[in-house]
């Protein structure tokens, strides 16, 4: 796999997926666009040739850029006025029937998880409460990056449908 001519050929598609993506100015998109091709590098043993390498580089592109929207998202969220601060300061000492109900609350929770199948309550645990990637999950549980996905999301709808009235 010659990285020098991949480079070269899909450098034009790597950049136009990021810009659409993102909407950054070209410096951003440059420094992702640098994040693709390392990440494409340091997981090159990954790639299976049963598909186009530009598909594979497509999705490694994607996955970089919903990233830093991600990373960007939270970043503004903790953009606080000295104002937002205050209003969201909350008394840390809570009350007797406050912790009742979050205790009881918590463990509604838990006891759904723990109703789900073993594949489901498996990729709970390790995307939301070990907050672990849906490719090192894949790789613990020896499968593809799209059963994790489609696990998550099965496990999560039976967990909606489990607690909607705590939503």
């Amino acid at each position: 796999m010659n990285f020098r001519e991949i480079f070269n050929n899909d450098r034009q598609k790597v950049r136009n997926i990021i810009r659409l993506v993102t909407k950054e100015n070209a410096d951003v998109c440059e420094d992702l666009e640098q994040e693709v091709y390392i990440k494409a590098f340091k997981n090159k043993e990954k790639y299976k040739e049963k598909g186009k390498f530009t598909n594979w580089l497509t999705t490694i592109t994607y996955n970089v850029s919903r990233d830093y929207l991600k990373c960007a998202k939270k970043k503004n969220e903790t953009d606080f006025t000295d104002e937002t601060v205050f209003i969201n300061i909350k008394d840390k000492k809570a009350n007797p029937e406050e912790r009742l109900l979050q205790r009881e609350r918590q463990e509604r929770i838990t006891n759904a998880i723990n109703s789900l199948n073993k594949k489901h309550k498996e990729v709970i645990i390790l995307s939301e409460i070990e907050h672990i990637s849906y490719e090192d999950i894949a790789r613990r549980l020896n499968c593809p990056v799209g059963t994790v996905k489609s696990r998550i999301y099965n496990a999560k709808k039976e967990l909606f449908n489990i607690l909607k009235d705590l939503m």
